[in-house]
């Protein structure tokens, strides 16, 4: 078991589903270390909308790496989800006062919430009783990912500084622009994200048919006061999302339909 000591207090947890070794991610923990101690567990591999996996059916590991800058993490082989609830289950001696999950390569807006590991992770944090920030950058080229990663620095230290109570979960969304580029920030709702998947039949070299789940990229619609909206007038997006999926305006409705057993 490797060696894995508690940082002093407050410390970040750092995830991301892109994996231990997606550049974006030493460039927020350099971001972050300027605001507090960080230790960063990471999956192994990329989990690009793996959702709110958990691992049940195979053992979990962790081992010791290093970033492509030197810094010291740790990699699992666990989903992002997992990584967060390794860290508040003991694998370190006192949870972190802060999960930090991204930098997503792509943006993280509407229906792709059910998806995303990097928001799955960050809800495993409220769901242990710790607030949390997934960040995601609109673009997949990254090429502005230390925007993202300064503003989520400033974003972490308001957290650390007034916690929060009971946990909150913001789920960012920057612009892929220099910073002087950016317009502002929003406070968000979901907006309606489009997909224009499409399946994609092969046959295998033995003649039996294979799927990929292909098409082009996803849109959305710009609608005011949406996450999608404002990265369109090239706003960063700060949207918190509750984990309390009811549709409540329509529980009336359901009731009205006087449902019995039928037996």
């Amino acid at each position: 078991m490797p060696e894995i000591s508690t940082p002093p207090s407050p410390y970040i947890l750092l995830t991301n589903d892109d994996g231990v070794q997606s550049p974006p991610l030493a460039l927020l923990a350099e971001r972050l270390h300027k605001v507090a101690e960080v230790l960063i567990l990471a999956p192994d591999h990329n989990w690009s909308a793996a959702g709110h996996s958990k691992t049940m059916h195979k053992p979990l590991r962790v081992w010791p790496v290093r970033l492509r800058d030197d810094t010291p993490a740790l990699a699992s082989n666990g989903s992002p989800s997992d990584c967060v609830a390794l860290t508040l289950l003991g694998l370190v001696e006192r949870p972190p006062e802060l999960v930090v999950s991204g930098i997503n390569l792509g943006a993280n807006v509407g229906h792709d919430l059910t998806y995303s590991g990097t928001v799955a992770a960050a809800m495993e944090a409220v769901i242990g009783g710790v607030s949390s920030i997934a960040v995601s950058l609109e673009s997949l080229e990254g090429e502005h990912a230390d925007t993202a990663a300064r503003f989520t620095a400033h974003l972490a230290q308001r957290l650390l500084d007034q916690p929060p109570d009971p946990p909150l979960l913001l789920n960012v969304n920057v612009p892929d622009l220099p910073a002087e580029q950016i317009a502002g920030v929003e406070i968000t709702r979901l907006g309606i994200r489009l997909y224009r998947d499409a399946l994609v039949t092969r046959q295998d070299p033995r003649g039996r048919a294979y799927y990929w789940i292909g098409g082009e990229p996803p849109h959305g619609v710009p609608e005011e006061g949406t996450d999608i909206g404002a990265l369109a007038q090239r706003r960063i997006s700060v949207t918190p999302i509750r984990l309390d999926l009811t549709d409540h305006p329509r529980r009336a409705e359901l009731q009205s339909w006087g449902l019995t057993l039928p037996w």
